[in-house]
Formats: C-alpha cells, structure tokens, sequence
C-alpha cells in the first residue's frame, strides 16, 4: 500500500488543525503557505474530511476550519480511510494462495494496528526529542 499525496497532504491539515485546537478556525491559505502546498489541492481534501464529520467549516472574515472531535479521538486510520480508502496492501487477497494470503492479512493488520493507534494528539506533539536515541557529549 502506498500513501498517496491525498494521505500525507490530509494529515498535514489535521495536524496543524490538532495543534491549534481550541483556539479558533484556521484558515487553509495559511496551512498551505506553512507547507508550501497548494491551496487549491487542500480545497479539494477538506471537502472529505468535511463530509465525514473529522473537522467543521467556519464562514465568515475570521472562518477557516476546525477539528469536529478532540484531536485524541481522531486516529490517523479515520483520516487515510477518508481519503485513500480502505487499508489493503494488496488488491484481491481473497485469491491469492493460504500462505501469501497469510502474509498480506499480517501485514494489512500490522498498517492498521499503527494507523488506529496514532491519534492527532500523539501526531501533534510529537517532536523529535521523542524519539532521540542518540547520547549527549559534552566537551
């Protein structure tokens, strides 16, 4: 299975929605000119997002968008599903032999586990700190 750019450009916007929630609407121009992604690509991913009730769009001079739920109960599978559909890394599982069938169920089950149990939260304040392994020398 391969992420398309619907995908990681979707999650970019829950993200930086994730990290100003509760603080108002938050206008798509400016997560694109954040990113450098075009503004009319973000038009065309919200509108799924939208219709699957993860964020609510705000009219008006001060509107823009916001998350409809807490970033915690939002993972990371609700927005790939939105927008890339269900999660198969491969096509007709159903008729390939047992022993490869074994294998791509495994794999599948293995995407998903980590997809549902990424929320928005995690994702937005994530800093590399998080995952630092490497030792400190001082001189």
């Amino acid at each position: 299975m391969k992420i398309s750019t619907k995908g990681r450009y979707g999650l970019t916007i829950m993200i930086e929605l994730a990290k100003k929630y509760g603080e108002g609407p938050i206008s798509l121009k400016s997560i694109a000119q954040a990113h450098n992604l075009s503004e009319h690509y973000l038009e065309q991913l919200i509108a799924p997002l939208r219709n699957a009730r993860l964020v609510k769009s705000i009219r008006g001079a001060y509107g823009g968008y916001i998350l409809a739920k807490d970033p915690q109960n939002i993972t990371a599978g609700d927005i790939i599903r939105v927008l890339e559909g269900p999660i198969t890394p491969v096509e007709g599982i159903e008729d390939e032999e047992p022993a490869k069938r074994h294998l791509w169920i495994k794999i599948r089950d293995a995407i998903k586990d980590v997809l549902d149990n990424t929320t928005l939260e995690d994702l937005a304040s994530f800093t590399d700190d998080n995952e630092q392994d490497a030792y400190m020398f001082y001189i």
